[in-house]
C-alpha cells in the first residue's frame, strides 16, 4: 500500500483501487453502523455479500430470511439511506446489492489509525478477507444509491 496525497493506494485482485480517506466522517459512519446494529439488517446485509453484485430481489430477501413485505420495506430503506446497499429495477422486480465500495470505505475509516499508525498491516487481513468473497467490481448495470 502506497500514500499518494490523500489516497491510500491499494492492490485487490489485480485492480487499483482508491480510497479517501478523509471522504467518511464519524457521522457516516456511525449511520452506516447503526443500520447493521439490528439482526434483521444484518441478515439481509449478509445475504446481499453472499449474492455478490447482482444482487438479490426484494420478494427473494423476504421469501429467504422470511421477513414480512413491510417490515423488510422499512429494513432496506434503513440500508439505502446508511448508502450500504443499492437499487436497480428490472421489469416488475427490485434487485438490491450489498454496495461493497461504501462497506470498503467503512472498514477503511474504521482502520486508517490502527497498528500503531500501519493501517497497511491492518489493511492486509481486510483485503485479503474481501479478495475471497468478492473480486473486481465488473461492468454492471449501475444500481442507484440514495444520497
Amino acid at each position: 500500500m502506497t500514500k499518494t496525497r490523500d489516497r491510500w493506494t491499494h492492490r485487490l485482485d489485480g485492480q487499483r483501487y482508491f480510497y479517501d480517506i478523509k471522504r467518511m466522517e464519524i457521522k457516516t459512519a456511525a449511520t452506516a453502523l447503526a443500520a447493521l446494529a439490528q439482526e434483521t439488517r444484518l441478515a439481509i446485509y449478509r445475504l446481499l455479500v453472499e449474492a455478490g453484485p447482482d444482487g438479490v430481489s426484494a420478494g427473494r430477501i423476504g421469501e429467504t430470511l422470511k421477513v414480512p413485505g413491510a417490515t423488510l420495506s422499512f429494513h432496506l430503506k434503513e440500508l439505502l439511506r446508511a448508502n450500504l446497499v443499492s437499487s436497480r429495477q428490472d421489469k416488475q422486480f427490485i434487485y438490491y446489492a450489498a454496495d461493497f465500495e461504501r462497506m470498503a470505505e467503512l472498514m477503511t475509516f474504521l482502520t486508517q489509525n490502527c497498528c500503531q499508525g500501519m493501517p497497511e498491516k491492518c489493511l492486509t487481513l481486510v483485503e485479503t478477507a474481501l479478495g475471497r468473497c468478492c473480486g473486481p467490481a465488473e461492468s454492471k448495470p449501475k444500481l442507484k444509491r440514495r444520497r
